[in-house]
């Protein structure tokens, strides 16, 4: 074990002369022996199911690309076509790219524990900290913003870390670049930035946030983002409109209040161990005095997204250094111990790891479809989304295939469809093409794909029973359901309890009502 009390002495935090690598060998066998179990758990689970609603939605982005979407960046609609070219209708190989950064995550925080002079215990260690995470390997199952940029912060995490211990300003220039790259996907990463910056001026190192490379590298994200900035600004910012519609959404997991527990509770047993363990010894021991400001920035993180907000795993792309830290700190305490005491750790340590991991496997989509039971209400529903917005989506494209295929071929010709969510729209883009008619929505950024034309004469519309007809009758002379779909596995509003109407004889043109339907 390589304690890291005893290693030679870190780099001033301010500057200074360099010391010899400090660091172990990296145990490239033995995180293996964590990553290669994880990429066949995470390859076994992308191939069960559907589509996620949200995949759906990427791909119906991807075919209409664009320099910037109402509520991302065009990263992952490039991507999902891409894959979708390659592999067309495969949600497996659509799923590859998640897959892979999500391991490359755990390989990285293997090799920060390294660089915070961890040998090849705690390096395992850290490895399995991020692996058993239900949410850290999990959201590599499905493609999502969040898979990615959780992914892409951790690399950037790392360039920052090996940047504090060799002054190599190469490596901030390639952290400006990456987020960069973040920056097409999801907008969080200006957050991390922002509290590391701080973080640093306040307790150092204060050279950080000096490096004119870094700087350099900023220029590039904001001149990257410049076609993101000018498309929001045409379309009215409604980024900032999705960012109080999160806030809004956050209530069903206890808000503001529950924030914090939720959010650690995400790194599941061993993560939660090795992280506050991490968050502690960074704050407190003086060999880990160069990178304290990480775990000063966590907290910083935390406050943030409580205040604005966000959702509980905006902080997760921050964890693997933290995770890091605790493994080495861990081993180092175990090593310093006797006998009995160091038993006793490598015990409750072992069984947490043995917790955690069954946690995780138990969390993988392992049961048959018809084992699983329907959610018991909304609730249930939601915070299992990633299972229920796997399912319904044939059933949805049948009922509306059906009941559009019942009107006269003359009114088919002139029939449209429009879809009270963005999931319903997606699906019926992929599934439905070229049977069915345009498909429309107000939803989300589906709905700055383009307005319905006022030259159809019929509408099909899709949505929650009985939610939307009062606003379908102050539109529509007649309104008349003409189906329903109800799957025994969905979503609520979705592919469950939803209505299909047929609307026709339009009092309105559909540029004076579509911006009053639009909603995030």
């Amino acid at each position: 074990m390589t304690d890291v009390e005893n290693r030679p002495a870190q780099p001033d935090p301010e500057g200074g002369a360099r010391p010899a690598d400090p660091r172990p060998a990296m145990a490239w066998w033995a995180v293996a022996a964590v990553a290669v179990p994880a990429t066949v758990v995470l390859l076994l689970s992308a191939t069960r199911y559907d589509y996620f609603g949200d995949e759906l939605y990427f791909l119906a982005a991807g075919r209409r690309l664009s320099f910037g979407y109402a509520d991302q960046g065009p990263g992952l609609p490039l991507l999902a076509r891409l894959m979708d070219t390659l592999a067309p209708d495969s949600f497996f190989a659509l799923r590859l790219p998640a897959v892979g950064l999500t391991v490359l995550a755990i390989v990285v925080c293997a090799m920060l524990a390294r660089e915070l002079g961890g040998g090849r215990w705690a390096q395992t260690l850290a490895a399995l900290g991020y692996a058993t995470s239900p949410f850290l390997l999990l959201q590599g199952t499905m493609l999502t913003t969040n898979a990615v940029d959780c992914a892409l912060w951790t690399v950037i995490g790392w360039c920052v870390v090996r940047w504090v211990r060799t002054r190599d300003d190469r490596l901030l220039l390639a952290a400006a670049l990456l987020s960069a790259v973040d920056m097409q996907v999801k907008w969080l990463i200006p957050f991390f930035w922002i509290v590391l910056a701080l973080s640093a001026w306040l307790i150092g190192p204060r050279e950080l946030v000096r490096r004119p490379l870094l700087w350099a590298g900023g220029v590039v994200v904001v001149l990257t983002t410049v076609p993101q900035l000018i498309w929001q600004a045409r379309h009215g910012w409604p980024q900032l409109e999705m960012g109080r519609v999160i806030a809004g959404e956050q209530g069903i997991l206890g808000g503001r209040v529950l924030f914090v527990p939720l959010s650690l509770i995400l790194a599941g047993w061993l993560g939660v161990l090795l992280l506050v363990w991490g968050l502690v010894a960074l704050l407190r021991r003086e060999s880990l005095r160069p990178y304290r400001f990480l775990a000063v920035a966590l907290v910083l993180l935390y406050l943030v997204f409580m205040v604005l907000g966000g959702r509980v795993y905006y902080p997760a792309g921050l964890y693997a250094p933290i995770i890091a830290a605790g493994a080495v700190v861990l081993v180092v305490t175990a090593a310093g111990l006797k006998p009995v005491g160091r038993r006793a750790l490598l015990a409750g340590t072992t069984l947490v790891t043995v917790l955690g991991a069954a946690m995780t496997l138990y969390a993988t989509p392992w049961i048959p479809a018809e084992d699983i039971a329907p959610a018991a209400d909304g609730t249930q529903a939601a915070i299992n989304i990633g299972t229920y917005g796997q399912f319904g989506w044939p059933e949805l494209t049948d009922a509306v295939t059906t009941a559009y295929h019942t009107l006269p071929p003359q009114q088919r010709a002139e029939t449209i469809l429009i879809t009270e969510t963005y999931w319903q729209a997606s699906a019926l883009d992929e599934f439905g093409h070229p049977h069915l008619p345009p498909v429309y929505s107000p939803s989300r950024g589906f709905g700055y794909f383009g307005t319905p034309g006022d030259d159809a004469t019929t509408v099909l519309y899709i949505g929650e029973t009985g939610e939307q007809e009062a606003r379908l009758r102050a539109q529509f002379e007649r309104v008349e359901p003409v189906g329903e779909v109800n799957t025994r596995l969905g979503f609520p509003g979705n592919t469950q309890d939803v209505t299909i109407w047929k609307c026709t004889g339009r009092t309105r043109s559909w540029a004076q009502v579509w911006p009053t339907w639009m909603h995030l």
